[in-house]
């Protein structure tokens, strides 16, 4: 195929996936998904192997195609027929945690299946043992919610009532999940129309040849760059604070990526056995960090194809923290442990590829997950919120401040938004003044929210990390400040929460929540002083910070 034609046909697959995310938005019940957009879209091929894969989240860019080929295996293919939309949440077959629920469609042209499309969608609740479905202190898959194998939802075009009926009757948010529900069946629809139009228009023939060919060029490509990288074996490790139930000890992640030729090796051996807490992934997970890191820090405009990881080697012991078996707890793996794991990732490949390394983000999605019953609504809420944190510093710039860093992409819930949806009052929301981590080019600055709780008996889970090991700087730059939470009561009690916690409010108690900011790139001595003042006079820097770390004006 010639390139012209190849790079007409790539943007038209990659412009079906960006619809169906857009329609998946548009139609959403929940604040999750139309506000926080935890969500992904791609295209298939019948194998179920990534034609293109919208840039949504980037841990499902490795968890949703291998939820399709795993589902895949418990379908007959041949037993499919138009209209029909297969539906499951089992991390085992090929995903994260139960409540990112994956569907996925058949595609047919004259008859013939050409192609499959899917979506992944966080619901806000699934079932399970506390409201939004993760709690901290789960200790096995049965207690973070309801289970579908792979079933036909959706059977010739019509929904089957008894499937829907079972999901309906394992969740507490019946409304909001099963509008997301129909929401995903109906981005779905967007992509079997657009494929089919793009089909008519090019001709079947034009569009299959299309698939085999953008594979080979993304194969091509990221050979190319991986023969850039110099040839040497690059090892790094970190730790999590303890899973939150069995032990406060850490837990160790450790990688050694060998590169050199047109392959790369990533090894987690060593990394410690799965745990009791949800903090264990399922090999998807682990490949889904791999898929970002190498992508990241080698051409990130190679899209994300199937071809584009054919060349990685990935090693993850069964039974580790990277590739945990049935029937462990995986809640917070996707929200936690796969942010270390691409520190580690990171840090590894920060010996090879200096320029294209940041230091360590603030290392944790800060899961949030509020619910209970609100007497005024006469309805149970929940309601899950990744709070960001800071970007680690580069060769070249600062930290990005306040977002949801490296596997998340989602973006925050606005204050008047979680106080429409939740009986809660946000006093405060900004940034985390002396945050970031000094360095030549500093971190990023993490945020602070405050919550004042409206009614009784809310159930408060954190999922969180990098409280008592702060990010790491490079180069010489410093760690940043590492994250907290505390509780201030009504009667003006003050407790301090570790990293995961189970906790419960009641009317005018008070959360204080303040991430982690990214560690610092370079010697903080160095840092050009007009940035500094600037960082000073926007009250970010404290004047004693900018005298003790960074040799003052």
């Amino acid at each position: 195929m010639d390139a012209i034609t190849l790079e007409v046909m790539r943007n038209r697959f990659f412009a079906i996936t960006e619809e169906m995310g857009a329609a998946l938005i548009r139609t959403a019940y929940s604040t999750n998904i139309k506000d926080r957009r935890d969500c992904s879209c791609a295209l298939f091929n019948i194998n179920g192997d990534t034609i293109a894969q919208a840039e949504h989240i980037p841990v499902h860019s490795g968890v949703l195609p291998w939820g399709v080929k795993g589902a895949l295996k418990h379908v007959d293919k041949d037993a499919l027929k138009p209209g029909d939309a297969i539906m499951h949440n089992d991390p085992f077959i090929g995903g994260t945690h139960l409540p990112d629920i994956i569907i996925f469609s058949p595609i047919f042209y004259n008859g013939k299946l050409v192609a499959f499309v899917g979506n992944l969608a966080h619901h806000v609740d699934v079932g399970g043992k506390v409201p939004g479905s993760l709690t901290p202190d789960a200790t096995e898959i049965f207690h973070e919610g309801i289970c579908f194998p792979p079933v036909k939802v959706k059977k010739e075009g019509i929904i089957d009532s008894e499937i829907y009926g079972m999901f309906q009757s394992n969740i507490r948010t019946k409304y909001e999940s099963g509008g997301d529900l129909m929401a995903q069946i109906a981005a779905n629809n967007v992509g079997e129309k657009r494929f089919g139009e793009l089909c008519d228009e090019m001709g079947i023939d034009v569009v299959l040849e299309a698939v085999t060919e953008l594979e080979k060029y993304c194969d091509r490509r990221m050979a190319a760059e991986l023969e850039k990288l110099p040839a040497g074996i690059y090892e790094f490790e970190d730790s999590l604070e303890g899973d939150g139930i069995t032990t406060e000890e850490p837990l160790q992640i450790k990688v050694a990526v060998t590169t050199g030729g047109p392959k790369i090796k990533i090894d987690f051996t060593g990394t410690c056995p799965q745990v009791r807490g949800p903090l264990n992934c399922v090999r998807p997970m682990a490949l889904a960090c791999v898929y970002y890191v190498i992508r990241a820090m080698t051409d990130p405009t190679i899209p994300p194809n199937s071809g584009t990881y054919s060349r990685f080697e990935v090693i993850t012991p069964e039974g580790t923290l990277v590739n945990a078996v049935y029937p462990a707890a995986t809640g917070s793996g996707n929200s936690i442990t796969c942010q270390r794991l691409v520190d580690v990732l990171i840090g590894a490949l920060a010996k090879a590829t200096p320029e294209k390394a940041c230091a360590a983000a603030c290392g944790s999605m800060n899961g949030i997950q509020l619910g209970g019953y609100n007497p005024k609504t006469h309805s149970f809420f929940a309601n899950g919120e990744t709070v960001g944190g800071g970007y680690g510093g580069m060769w070249d710039q600062d930290g990005t401040s306040g977002v949801n860093t490296h596997m998340t992409n989602t973006r925050n819930t606005p204050v008047e938004v979680l106080e429409t949806i939740m009986p809660v009052k946000v006093i405060r929301y900004g940034l985390m003044p002396d945050s970031e981590g000094p360095g030549l080019h500093r971190g990023g600055f993490g945020i602070e929210r405050v919550l004042e709780f409206q009614t009784d008996e809310v159930d408060c889970f954190i999922a969180s990390d990098r409280v008592n090991t702060p990010p790491w700087g490079l180069a010489g730059g410093m760690s940043a400040g590492g994250a907290h939470f505390t509780v201030i009561r009504a009667d003006k009690t003050v407790e301090h929460l570790p990293s995961k916690s189970r906790i419960r409010f009641y009317k005018n108690d008070r959360l204080y929540i303040q991430t982690s900011g990214g560690g610092g790139w370079g010697n903080p001595a160095s840092r050009d002083k007009e940035s500094l003042r600037r960082d000073i006079r926007d009250g970010l820097v404290s004047m004693e910070r900018a005298e003790k770390e960074y040799g003052g004006l």
